[in-house]
């Protein structure tokens, strides 16, 4: 990541934690930078692969592409 993503992921974090409990990133074990989609992935996996949730993605500018959620159920 460079700075522009890096100030962006502190932008995104700042703007999910005033949301409280219906922020996109509770949750998360791992935070990726999808260069491709130009997002953050908030990985909500345990121990490197048990998967209760998919991931979200936050695009840099803070919209939501994918809110993530259950897998089961």
């Amino acid at each position: 990541m460079g700075r522009e993503q890096i100030a962006a992921l502190i932008a995104v974090l700042e703007q999910q934690l005033k949301q409280g409990t219906d922020s996109v990133i509770q949750g998360t074990w791992k935070i990726d930078y999808d260069k491709g989609r130009n997002a953050f992935v908030f990985d909500k996996c345990e121990n490197d692969g048990y998967c209760e949730e998919r991931p979200s993605v936050v695009a840099l500018d803070g919209s939501i592409i994918d809110k993530g959620g259950p897998l089961f159920g």
